[in-house]
């Protein structure tokens, strides 16, 4: 039943709320206090509230700085608004950068419960007035204002989920896209895997076109590094490959121009790109494979029968001064029926042993090979599956992965 069908029988799907805040013992609370007298005071309620918390006490602004340096991070700050070296908001608002995760309740005289108003809208959790505090008030206090913090990091957290997801999804919009194909001749299944299940897609890409002509052409790509640069570097070579071949651009002419790009947009110097553009022709006898410093493809021919193309390979984009790179065409025969599988290297390069090893091309010949039998889709969710395995006793994948599988059959 689709989305709209359950919205229809008045089902909602469940979406789980966020966890609530966790109620801790209370085990580290700093007192920010110069005067002895309502010091002692405050030590002596304290001890009534919570009489197994370790409670520090600073005197000056610069002795809480020091403290926070040289000690845990305090879960609850009692802060004197008044202080030799620091006084009010401008007070409050040091502590809160020094110590940004704890919560901070105001101590305030009693002509100065306006001040402590004003403290809980600067950032402040809760506000005592100082003379008129029970041991249960004071307690509660701390409990409260240490929930609340609690529930405000929650919430930034949550925020800051939303906004990677959204920006996740814009970024797999621009470099996974949908295929810009006229006919099925040629069948496309396509697989992306990030490093860490948290992070933002990284600089993998891919796409597939076919032009006026019936020729198909299709594309992989890496861009050295992670992050969000990296990812709209790949967006970027993604959309101006699509539309450099569209307009006619071909082998050494359209690498030529992808460098151009790459080293316009890239944000150092250091950054470079491999990449493998493939096309087949509008008879699907043959194809054209291109590479800049990517790994070779393996062609899938049988059941059981599969080889690694090692064809020809000119340098990745970016790494030689422009116009001195040069990219080898090369011509491949097809038979009636196979598929060639294209895919960057996360694929292979996870570690398989304790001195280093890695999987390499050969080995994951040697997995395609055991399961070229099955239909695209499992020997792709296969190929990811059984190369983390192997490499997951050894810290796993370190690399993003992306595999094109690009099946025919005349």
């Amino acid at each position: 039943m689709n989305a709209v069908g359950r919205a229809a029988d008045g089902v909602q799907d469940h979406i789980p709320p966020p966890p609530a805040p966790r109620e801790e013992a209370l085990a580290h609370i700093l007192l920010v206090e110069d005067d002895d007298g309502d010091a002692l005071l405050v030590e002596e309620l304290l001890h009534d509230a919570y009489p197994a918390t370790e409670l520090r006490r600073a005197r000056t602004l610069a002795g809480v700085k020091a403290m926070l340096d040289d000690a845990q991070s305090p879960q609850c700050v009692l802060l004197d608004l008044h202080l030799p070296d620091a006084r009010g908001l401008d007070l409050l608002r040091e502590v809160l950068r020094a110590s940004p995760r704890a919560a901070v309740v105001v101590l305030t005289g009693l002509a100065e419960e306006g001040m402590g108003l004003s403290a809980v809208a600067a950032g402040a959790q809760d506000y005592l007035v100082k003379g008129l505090i029970e041991p249960s008030a004071l307690g509660r206090a701390i409990r409260y204002a240490v929930l609340r913090r609690q529930s405000e990091q929650a919430a930034v957290a949550i925020q800051a989920s939303r906004l990677r997801a959204e920006e996740n999804a814009r970024l797999e919009r621009g470099l996974l896209p949908s295929p810009l194909l006229r006919s099925d001749t040629v069948r496309i299944v396509t697989r992306y895997e990030s490093e860490r299940a948290d992070a933002l897609l990284g600089g993998d890409f891919f796409d597939a076109v076919e032009s006026a002509d019936g020729s198909v052409h299709a594309l992989i790509g890496d861009v050295s590094g992670h992050g969000p640069d990296e990812a709209a570097l790949g967006v970027c070579l993604r959309v101006a490959w699509r539309s450099f071949t569209m307009a006619g651009a071909r082998g050494d002419d359209l690498m030529h121009l992808m460098e151009e790009i790459l080293c316009a947009e890239r944000s150092s110097a250091e950054i470079f790109a491999t990449l493998t553009t493939l096309t087949f022709s509008p008879d699907r006898d043959t194809a054209v494979m291109v590479r800049a410093g990517h790994p070779p493809a393996l062609l899938i021919t049988g059941a059981d029968r599969v080889q690694l193309l090692q064809t020809p390979v000119g340098p990745a984009l970016g790494l030689l001064p422009p116009g001195l790179s040069r990219w080898p065409q090369t011509g491949i025969s097809l038979p009636d029926a196979g598929a060639l599988l294209l895919f960057t290297d996360g694929l292979f390069e996870g570690r398989t042993g304790p001195a280093g090893q890695r999987l390499g091309e050969e080995g994951l010949l040697e997995i395609a090979q055991h399961h070229a039998h099955l239909p695209a889709e499992r020997l792709l969710d296969t190929l990811i599956t059984r190369t983390q395995a192997l490499s997951a006793a050894y810290g796993g994948h370190f690399d993003d992965r992306a595999v094109v599988h690009l099946e025919w059959n005349t």
